[in-house]
């Protein structure tokens, strides 16, 4: 349990930096369109639905290790990468925003792995 929860606290606060305009969060922004707003207009309903999957990732992955299931890890996030993709092409976002989102989502996974790994 404490690899679930360090994974997801340290995959949640990625998310801070990876949608920050220093790294990939204006050109994702302009790509979904929308803007990115101050520290005022944060998005709370948003945060806290993805804090809650960010911790049932973590808990999958969690359970995955504890069964050295690893393969069953890999075509779970494989599944949500390719219906994430599939949602954004509806949506019409850029590919460059695509990409954003399942790469996160991709790094938020090697973060859970290796603290399961390591603790």
């Amino acid at each position: 349990w404490i690899a679930v929860g360090i994974g997801a606290v340290l995959s949640y606060l990625l998310g801070w930096f990876w949608y920050s305009p220093k790294l990939f969060g204006t050109n994702w922004a302009e790509g979904v369109g929308v803007s990115l707003g101050d520290a005022s207009e944060m998005p709370v309903a948003a945060m806290l639905v993805q804090a809650l999957g960010t911790v049932s990732l973590a808990w999958i992955v969690g359970v995955t290790a504890a069964n050295n299931a690893l393969l069953t890890l890999c075509l779970i996030v494989v599944t949500i990468i390719l219906l994430m993709a599939a949602g954004g092409l509806y949506a019409k976002k850029s590919t460059y925003a695509i990409l954003v989102e399942v790469g996160f989502v991709a790094a938020m996974t090697v973060i859970m792995v290796v603290c399961q790994a390591i603790l």
